[in-house]
């Protein structure tokens, strides 16, 4: 069981002089975050889905104790709304596979204007392979229901927990592992400002509560915007010791 704290991506031009040096080129971005940090969420994925050589290289570059969770591709939660999910099922298996001993979590970010299907995220949920741990994010509010919650359950996928502008925060865990994104305070628009030390305080609280029940516990910071997910990390981070 172990607490993993990172961010949400690793490359961003607005992260010079927070997390690398200025002019640092995008190829040695990866180097300076892991000086820092030993979790990634790869949020790039959700965009464009990497070739399996790229998990591979991954795999290899990786430094050992590395974990790194992945964000499902859009054309999955968010064109198709899970809708035959089969031929991106063995896309992300086939990457999944290839991280080896470097694979966290798969993130399910579900698009804002799906509503509630509980048949076809029951069919995701049972034609999705075992070996692969998920979280799902529900950004309808429609999602937050007990059927739903013990579908989870059913198929040991965590219920994601997010926190952030127009966000619903539900301390709910489903899984055998909890999964948690910070999008940025609840009085900013999402992905801007910091938590303050206040606000950190009581996730670390939270943090050892859901550690002390037996649980691994992942938290992504994804409000990027003028580094402040760096910021927030490291804080969290030396709150937990």
């Amino acid at each position: 069981m172990g607490i993993h704290i990172g961010t949400s991506g690793w490359s961003y031009d607005h992260w010079q002089d927070v997390l690398y040096p200025p002019k640092t080129p995008v190829a040695r971005r990866l180097g300076y975050y892991l000086r820092q940090f030993t979790t990634v969420e790869l949020n790039s994925s959700f965009y464009r889905w990497p070739k399996t050589e790229t998990f591979a290289g991954w795999q290899t570059r990786l430094p050992e104790g590395f974990v790194m969770s992945v964000k499902a591709p859009r054309w999955l939660t968010h064109v198709k709304n899970l809708k035959e999910p089969e031929a991106w099922i063995d896309r992300i298996a086939e990457g999944w596979d290839a991280l080896g001993d470097k694979k966290a979590v798969l993130l399910v970010q579900l698009s804002p204007r799906f509503a509630l299907n509980y048949d076809r995220l029951a069919y995701f949920l049972e034609t999705m392979p075992d070996r692969i741990p998920l979280t799902v994010e529900f950004r309808h509010p429609t999602w937050h229901t007990e059927p739903v919650f013990s579908l989870l359950e059913q198929h040991r996928a965590a219920y994601c927990i997010m926190n952030g502008f127009g966000l619903p925060c539900l301390l709910r865990t489903t899984g055998p592992f909890v999964y948690v994104r910070l999008h940025g305070p609840e009085n900013q628009p999402l992905y801007h400002g910091g938590y303050s030390d206040e606000e950190l305080a009581g996730w670390a609280e939270l943090v050892r509560e859901w550690h002390r029940a037996g649980k691994d516990v992942y938290v992504y910071f994804n409000n990027d915007i003028g580094g402040h997910a760096v910021r927030n990390a490291l804080t969290l981070r030396a709150l937990l010791g």
